[in-house]
């Protein structure tokens, strides 16, 4: 990913924590989520919570694979598995660059609801904002967050907001630990299988019976 020299200072100094800062991020953020009043650091997920099956995806939003999942296989899941209550489907932020970090936060600091329509309208336009040859990636960055209804004020204060990058960078380094997650897309199918390809629906439903296959065979 190549940056401008604007975007990459913003990324750099928000990056820049203190090892104190990052504790008190860390502290503030789990009391957030006790409390549960905090949407910042609240799953998003589609679906029904009591579907028979749980499926779980680490994405990065300068992703490749994962813009390609995300409008040729996505659409078809949310139709035949999610909206009919078989499947429920859990996002994870796993960015792997600056920018994408950056992208994560702006997108839950977003009213959950619009989580998922940004998130779509990011991957489905990498050229416009990712990869932008002309301006600045931050500066399309915001403005495609504008066009989801945040405020510049708003936007700038996201790029500072290390309590948010500081849980996002917790929960990824608890799926590379945990999961062993290092690649996007990765999938998780009812807590066991992790797959880590830009799977097409037929291979997504593949993994999908599999589990369920398999944890048919545990009891």
């Amino acid at each position: 990913m190549l940056f401008s020299r604007r975007s990459l200072l913003v990324t750099t100094t928000t990056a820049l924590l203190t090892g104190a800062a990052s504790r008190a991020a860390l502290a503030q953020s789990s009391a957030a989520n006790s409390a549960g009043t905090d949407t910042r650091f609240t799953p998003r997920t589609l679906g029904n919570p009591n579907a028979k099956a749980v499926v779980e995806e680490w994405f990065s939003l300068t992703c490749i694979h994962c813009a390609g999942f995300a409008q040729e296989t996505l659409p078809e899941v949310k139709k035949n598995l999610i909206d009919t209550g078989k499947v429920f489907y859990i996002f994870h932020d796993f960015p792997t660059d600056q920018l994408a970090t950056v992208a994560a936060m702006v997108a839950r600091s977003l009213p959950p609801e619009r989580y998922e329509p940004f998130v779509n309208s990011l991957l489905s336009n990498l050229d416009r904002w990712a990869y932008v040859k002309d301006s600045s990636p931050i500066d399309a960055l915001q403005k495609m967050a504008a066009f989801a209804g945040m405020s510049g004020d708003t936007f700038q204060k996201v790029l500072n907001d290390q309590q948010l990058m500081q849980f996002i960078m917790n929960e990824q380094s608890d799926a590379e630990a945990k999961y062993q997650i290092n690649a996007t897309p990765s999938f998780r199918f009812n807590k066991k299988e992790v797959v880590s390809s830009e799977l097409s629906y037929a291979d997504f439903v593949k993994h999908l019976d599999e589990s369920e296959q398999g944890e048919a065979a545990s009891h």
